[in-house]
C-alpha cells in the first residue's frame, strides 16, 4: 500500500470547558483558533486550534460534548502532545505565572541532552515542551 498523499491532519481531545481550553491553547500557548463548528443534533462543539492553517499544518481538535462538564477518564493509552519552544525554562516561568501546572521541571531528558518540561492543560492532558532554539 502506498502512503503517498497521506498527511497527519489533527489530534482530537475531549475537553470539559471549551472556552477555557481555547483560552489555554491560544492565549497561553500562542495558537490561533482556526474554526469552530457546533453540531446541535450531535450535541457537541468542535474548535480547531493551531500554529498555522490546516491546509499545511497539523492542528488540535478540541471537542466539547455538551453536558460532559464533569470530565473524562484520560485512560492509559494517551501519552502527550509535544510543542517546540525556543526556551523551555523561560516558557515554564511565564506559564507558571498564569497558574499552569508544571508536572516536570525544565531539564535534560534522561540519558540525553535535549531540554524538556511537561505541563498540563485545564483537562489534565500532558504537554511536553521541547527546547528548539
Amino acid at each position: 500500500m502506498s502512503t503517498n498523499g497521506f498527511r497527519y491532519l489533527h489530534t482530537m481531545i475531549r475537553v470539559r470547558n471549551l472556552d477555557r481550553s481555547v483560552h489555554f491553547y491560544t492565549r497561553l500557548l500562542g495558537m490561533k483558533e482556526l474554526r469552530r463548528r457546533e453540531v446541535p443534533d450531535g450535541k457537541y462543539t468542535l474548535a480547531f486550534v493551531g500554529y498555522g492553517e490546516e491546509s499545511g499544518n497539523t492542528v488540535l481538535e478540541l471537542t466539547y460534548n455538551w453536558g460532559q462538564d464533569d470530565g473524562y477518564d484520560l485512560g492509559t493509552g494517551f501519552g502527550h502532545l509535544a510543542l517546540g519552544v525556543p526556551n523551555v525554562a523561560a516558557t515554564c516561568t511565564e506559564l507558571r505565572k498564569e497558574g499552569v501546572k508544571i508536572t516536570r521541571e525544565p531539564g535534560p531528558v534522561k540519558f540525553g541532552t535535549t531540554v524538556i518540561a511537561f505541563i498540563e492543560d485545564p483537562d489534565g492532558y500532558k504537554i511536553e515542551l521541547v527546547e528548539r532554539p
